[in-house]
Order: C-alpha cells, then sequence, then structure tokens
C-alpha cells in the first residue's frame, strides 16, 4: 500500500482532471444500474398488460440513457487516460533528473540497462495501472455497490444467491493477485537483464566484432531471452488458471438466481415476478464482465506496485553529492590544494588515494604521472568534485570544495576525459555544450585552438554537420579534439585533461601542445598523460604510485633523483633524445 500510495501521489497536481474522471465513473455506474430496473417494467408491465405505449417509452429512454452512458464512458476514459500520461510523464522527469543528480559512486554499480528498463517500461507498467487498473477498479466497484443495494432493497433471498459467489471470488481474486505480483517482478528483472546484455553488445559491437564472437553473443542474448519467455509464460499460465475458476464463480450467480427466482415467481406471497428474475439475471450479467475484470485490475494493479518498487528504488537512492542549502558561489582563480586526502571507491574498497597533499597554484601546469591504477584519473575526479574525499580536504581558493555550489564549481572547471562522449548532434552544439549561449566566434576559436577547425571545415556540412552516437563516425583523435574545444569554449579557471592527448598521432599531439601552452596561460592546468613528451615541461610532475605520491618536482629535478621518474625517462626519451643530439651535431659539423 506503501508503495500504491507513492503512485497515486503523482496524480494530486491533477484533481481537475480526477474529478472529471470520478464523474464519469459514477455516472457510467447509474445509468448501467438504472436499465435492469428498466426491463423489469417493460416485463411486468408492457409485455404482461400489453401496453404498447409504455414499451416506446421504455424503448426511448433505454436508447436516451444508452447515450448518456456513451457520454459518460468518453469522460471517464479520456481524463484516466490523460491522468495517467501525465503522471508517467512526471514520473520519467523525476527519475531522470534524480539518475543525474546521483553520484558516480552510485554509477560505477549501477546497470544502465537496468535503469533504461525501469525508466521506460517500469513507468509504462505505472501508466496502464493508473489508466485502466484504478479506473476500472473504481467501475467495478460502483457498479458492485449500486447493484448490490438495488437487489437487497428488492429481495433479500435472490440478492443472497446472486452475490454469495462473490465471497470465493474475493478469496481468489487475492490469490491470483499475490501470485501475478512475485512472478511479474521476476519477469521485469529478466527483462533488465536483457536489456543490459543488448545495450553492451550495441555500444561494444566493434569489438564483439573484431574477436569474431557473434556466435557466443547470439547464444548468450538466446539463453536470457528464453529465460523471459519461460518467466513470461508462468505468469501467462497463472493468469490462465484463475481467469477460467473466476468465471465459473460468476456463472454460479446467474444459476443460482434463475433456479431460486423460478421458485420464489411461483409463490404469489413472495412478491417475486418474471420481471423481478429478468431484472436480477440482468444485475448479475451486468456485474459479470466487471467482476471478471477483478483478476486484470489485479494483475495491473500488482504489477504497478512491483513496477513502482523497481523505480522508487532508484528515486530513494540518497544524492551524497549536492550542494549545501548556503552554498558559496565565487569567482574562482584556481588555487587548488589537496590536504592530506585519501579516498575509497567503497566502505568495504581498500583506499586509492592515501594521505595527497598537493598545491598548485593559479597558471601552474600540475602533471600526474603513473602506472595504470595508481590513481590520477581518481585524483583530478576530486576538483570538480565527482567524488567527495573520505578523509581530510581539498580547497580551492581557500574554500573547501563541499562548501561550494556544484553547478559554480563545475562551470569554472573544463574536462576532457580519457574517453571523449560527443552527442548524436552537430559538431556545433558538441563544443557549446557546456555553454549553449557561446557565439560562433568562441566555437570557431575553441576548435582552431584545438586543432580542430580545418577538419571541421573539410565536412561539406561545416560545423553543422551531425556526429554519429558517442562521436562513432569521427576518428579518435577528431573527437578528443573537439571534447577539448568543447572544455576549451567554457574559459575555464582549472583545466583537466586526463590523457587527453591519447587518441591522437604524435604530429597532432605537437600541434594540440601548441595550442594549449597558449591556452593553459592563467589557467590551473591537471594534465594526465603517459608520453613525457606531453608532460616534461610542466611546472609540476606528480608520480603516483599505489594511492600516494610516489615523485614530485620538475622534469629535472625529478631525473636527478633517480627515481620512478627517471626509469620511465629511460624507456621513452632517452634514444629519443640521444638521436636528437646527435643530428644537431652532424648538423653542425656538416
Amino acid at each position: 500500500m506503501k508503495t500504491l500510495l507513492r503512485i497515486l501521489r503523482y496524480t494530486r497536481p491533477y484533481v481537475g482532471a480526477m474529478i472529471l474522471a470520478y464523474l464519469g465513473i459514477i455516472a457510467t455506474a447509474v445509468l448501467s444500474i438504472l436499465v435492469p430496473r428498466i426491463l423489469e417494467d417493460v416485463i411486468d408491465i408492457g409485455i404482461e398488460r400489453g401496453d404498447q405505449a409504455f414499451m416506446l417509452q421504455a424503448g426511448l429512454l433505454v436508447v436516451g440513457l444508452g447515450v448518456l452512458r456513451g457520454i459518460a464512458g468518453f469522460m471517464m476514459r479520456y481524463f484516466s487516460e490523460w491522468l495517467a500520461n501525465r503522471a508517467a510523464y512526471d514520473i520519467r522527469n523525476d527519475l531522470y533528473d534524480h539518475v543525474l543528480r546521483l553520484s558516480f559512486r552510485y554509477h560505477d554499480t549501477a546497470q544502465t540497462g537496468q535503469l533504461i528498463t525501469r525508466a521506460i517500461s517500469d513507468v509504462d507498467e505505472v501508466m496502464r495501472y493508473l489508466a485502466y487498473g484504478m479506473i476500472d477498479g473504481l467501475n467495478i466497484l460502483s457498479l458492485t455497490i449500486g447493484a448490490t443495494v438495488i437487489m437487497f432493497a428488492a429481495n433479500v433471498p435472490l440478492a443472497l444467491a446472486g452475490l454469495a459467489p462473490l465471497i470465493p471470488l474475493g478469496i481468489t481474486a487475492w490469490r491470483l493477485g499475490y501470485l501475478v505480483r512475485t512472478r511479474f517482478r521476476t519477469v521485469m528483472d529478466r527483462l533488465s537483464v536483457l536489456g543490459e546484455i543488448l545495450e553492451e553488445n550495441l555500444v561494444g559491437l566493434s569489438v564483439v566484432r573484431a574477436f569474431a564472437r557473434e556466435p557466443h553473443e547470439m547464444r548468450r542474448f538466446g539463453t536470457a531471452n528464453q529465460d523471459l519467455y519461460d518467466h513470461q509464460l508462468h505468469l501467462v499460465g497463472t493468469w490462465g488458471t484463475y481467469l477460467p475458476a473466476m468465471s465459473l464463480i460468476v456463472g454460479l450467480s446467474t444459476v443460482l438466481v434463475l433456479w431460486l427466482g423460478s421458485w420464489l415467481a411461483g409463490q404469489p406471497a413472495s412478491g417475486v415476478t418474471t420481471g423481478t428474475v429478468v431484472a436480477f439475471n440482468a444485475y448479475v450479467l451486468l456485474l459479470a464482465r466487471p467482476l471478471q475484470n477483478v483478476g486484470f485490475v489485479i494483475m495491473l494493479t500488482t504489477q504497478a506496485i512491483a513496477s513502482g518498487d523497481r523505480v522508487f528504488e532508484v528515486l530513494n537512492a540518497p544524492v551524497e553529492i549536492a550542494s549545501k542549502p548556503d552554498a558559496l558561489k565565487p569567482r574562482l582563480e584556481g588555487h587548488v590544494r589537496f590536504e592530506n586526502v585519501s579516498f575509497r571507491y567503497a566502505d568495504s574498497t581498500p583506499l586509492v588515494l592515501q594521505d595527497i597533499t598537493l598545491e598548485a597554484h593559479p597558471g601552474q601546469v600540475i602533471a600526474l604521472l603513473g602506472a595504470t591504477g595508481s590513481g590520477k584519473s581518481t585524483l583530478v575526479s576530486l576538483i570538480p568534485r565527482f567524488y567527495d574525499v573520505c578523509a581530510g580536504r581539498l580547497l580551492i581558493d581557500g574554500y573547501d570544495v563541499r562548501d561550494l555550489d556544484l553547478d559554480t564549481l563545475r562551470q569554472q572547471i573544463g574536462v576532457v576525459l580519457q574517453e571523449s562522449l560527443l552527442f548524436s548532434t552537430t559538431i556545433r552544439e558538441n563544443i557549446a555544450f557546456g555553454r549553449p549561449d557561446a557565439s560562433e566566434e568562441e566555437i570557431v576559436a575553441a576548435a582552431k585552438a584545438a586543432n580542430a577547425h580545418n577538419f571541421i571545415m573539410e565536412f561539406p556540412e561545416g560545423y553543422d554537420t551531425v556526429v554519429g552516437e558517442r562521436g562513432v563516425t569521427l576518428s579518435g583523435g577528431q573527437c578528443q579534439r573537439i571534447a577539448i574545444a568543447r572544455a576549451l569554449v567554457l574559459n575555464p579557471r582549472i583545466l583537466i585533461l586526463d590523457d587527453s592527448t591519447s587518441s591522437v598521432d604524435t604530429q597532432t599531439e605537437h600541434l594540440i601542445q601548441q595550442a594549449l601552452a597558449k591556452l593553459m596561460t592563467g589557467r590551473t592546468t591537471f594534465v594526465i598523460a603517459q608520453r613525457l613528451t606531453t608532460v616534461q615541461h610542466a611546472d609540476q610532475i606528480v608520480v603516483l604510485d599505489q594511492g600516494r605520491i610516489a615523485e614530485q618536482g620538475t622534469h629535472q629535478e625529478l631525473l636527478a633523483v633517480g627515481g620512478l621518474y627517471r626509469d620511465i625517462y629511460h624507456l621513452q626519451l632517452e634514444d629519443q633524445e640521444r638521436l636528437r643530439r646527435e643530428l644537431l651535431m652532424l648538423g653542425q659539423a656538416g
């Protein structure tokens, strides 16, 4: 009931539509209940007395009631559908907004396919309940109450005979609802697994084909699809078993009414006439179809509760990183200081960063080096507060980042991640993603600075060229340069380049570094790179090892120390620099 009430809260803002739908329900029930009463008079007065005028009047009255019932039915269905779609619209918006606010820690473990299923399929189930389950349930309730009152008022024995089977019908419906809810949740879980496999294979299609794993992935998808089919069949089997039993119970009411009614009609003292028996049978038949739909209503209700549980699991996930009510919104200069910072991704996992103390002054370039898993990307992800530190403090211009407004903080930080994600829109819109109000001159200037302008202009549509999903129609180097332009158009005070030149060739890297050297002036820049050519001119080079700062200094200082940095230098650059010196000497000798 808690889940159901939470679903119904989404209908509160639309009380007007709800009232109109309820009026349609009540009017439909009242008009439907009047028809059997008219049939009773038609038989007892019109037929038995031969009153043709009364028959004509009764016929016209039934037609009029039919028209009114059609209007009421339209009101009921139209406004219930409108209400359901509007509520689903609000739920999806809340779900999407909440997912965007959830921390990276949540998304590190959440499955994309499951989130997609909950935002689409599960919300659809909630919408079906609001449009049909809730409204049809209220319609059944209104008809049942109205018909029951009239039947008991007319004849108690006949009413008991017709309504007694409703007790086992209610028990059967409750049992069906319990089974359907648990089995439907299992179906939705299997559907989420199928969606996750599909999403993984579509994103990693090139990898699947490169390793010729199509048959394996087809079998994996087929197994999951078969599992979904089996559970769906189990659910349908449950539904198919209980529905005939419920129909049989409803049919029993008709038999009892006809049997007892025919006997009472033969007893003058009973007051039961042929018209009364026909009217009671009409009431039973009037209730028959709605009562047969009790199972359908219960199924929709239980499915909505199961889907609502899955949706609210996401909505209940705490937003771990958010702006404080009194968050500060200063204009930052870019003085970044890590004070004894430690971090782990989860309470049960080891520390990824341990006791990091590091200071970067405005305008400085800080290069981060280290083996894979040493904590380089984690360190820079703390600056825009993708995660919060577990110990210590991270300060920018003397402010703890946890005291700053998130939007204000992130709007002053430009980030180029290791994997550059582009959206399925134009190159212009991708570059201006962080600043939709950026002028054409600013967009072009950022593209030129990132050495992207020339290849953009080679496309027939230039900056209006639509890139494919995730930028698949562009090369890795082109995607990376557009991502760099996207960061630069922000004119950020702090620039984070997470291995941002890893996807470009040496010549392109050199051109990008020349452009970035000018643009880094006055900005605090953190550069993560595997190539020493990218970082050897940095103001500070920080070498990380297993989450700790192993070495720190300039290029020359670290070479003199003779530690990890020197080892990397020997592997990457020593032979190249020796060859360069020899070529220079040969040139001078010549």
